[in-house]
């Protein structure tokens, strides 16, 4: 399948893996790659070492294009910025923060630069500062999320700009990668149904939770105080909600966060850790290597796109 991101970065399929952080790292982002999509290494929490060995890892396990999500307000952002450029990886995607400082650097380096952005001015900045393709991602993606839905950036962004969309939240099977192709995405971000694939290396509690969720299992906490951030029912979220609804001081529920997503993704306590993950939870049935999760949803996008042709 050719699109502009398919072009842009060349590989088989307009699919690229979210850049979760204390999950994506090279044993998914490789198997992503090697399965026709483009991988990612998530940097964000990450010690500037830790990312390198990363990338040099994935580059012996797969020869395709693999790419490294850039958290911009990570303390050692700078040093895995020079790092990025040295390795020469393919692709970064950045997000919280500003990306433009960084793209002329990147560019520079021979990477190509995919800034994540939540409205459409910023979608303009970033393509005037010679971004190469961006991502928008809904609330209905799992993390840190803005206040517009998937469809609704679609509808706003995709027309304004010239250089490739990327949309992500809510994309978990081959029918919504086909409503966003034909809403003129040049491809989707997927994120949490790559966290039931067998290479990933998140904590097998974890997997079974998702596996086990039914479609209204996840929450937003801080939404609050403007910092949404989504993921599934548990005491955890159960206990920040109360604390929101009493005005708890935000310095004490930023101290009660902290640590979270680290507690469930690696510690696999998934009752006082924070599992982050989109709405799009039904999809999620059994773990299962990448390229089969692939392939799955490109076959129903190539059915979806051919019925579709039968109801005009």
């Amino acid at each position: 399948m050719i699109t502009k991101l398919t072009e842009l970065l060349g590989i088989q399929y307009p699919i690229i893996q979210g850049g979760m952080a204390w999950v994506s790292d090279s044993n998914l982002a490789a198997a992503v790659s090697e399965a026709g999509g483009a991988g990612i290494i998530a940097a964000g929490g990450r010690e500037t070492d830790w990312v390198k060995n990363e990338v040099c890892r994935a580059k012996k396990l797969t020869s395709k294009p693999f790419g490294v999500n850039v958290q911009l307000m990570a303390p050692n952002k700078d040093e895995i910025v020079d790092m990025i450029c040295e390795e020469k990886v393919a692709f970064v995607t950045l997000g919280a923060g500003n990306p433009i400082p960084y793209i002329s650097k990147f560019k520079q380096a021979g990477i190509k630069v995919i800034p994540v952005v939540p409205n459409v001015k910023l979608a303009k900045r970033v393509q005037d500062s010679g971004a190469d393709a961006l991502v928008v991602e809904g609330m209905e993606a799992g993390g840190h999320i803005g206040v517009q839905t998937t469809m609704a950036l679609m509808t706003q962004v995709i027309p304004q700009v010239d250089i490739p969309v990327i949309v992500a939240g809510g994309f978990a099977d081959g029918r919504g990668v086909a409503a966003a192709l034909v809403m003129g995405a040049a491809g989707v971000q997927i994120g949490t149904r790559f966290m039931v694939a067998a290479e990933c290396s998140v904590h097998p509690n974890v997997k079974q939770k998702l596996i086990a969720a039914v479609d209204t299992d996840s929450v937003v906490t801080g939404q609050l105080s403007g910092h949404g951030v989504r993921g599934l029912k548990n005491k955890f979220t159960e206990n920040f909600l109360a604390l929101e609804k009493q005005a708890t001081p935000q310095d004490e529920l930023n101290r009660i966060a902290a640590g979270t997503n680290r507690r469930a993704a690696i510690d696999g306590d998934v009752e006082n850790g924070m599992v982050l993950a989109g709405q799009c939870l039904i999809p999620l049935k059994e773990i299962e290597p990448v390229k089969t999760i692939v392939e799955a949803i490109m076959t129903e996008v190539r059915q979806t796109l051919t019925k579709a042709s039968n109801m005009i």
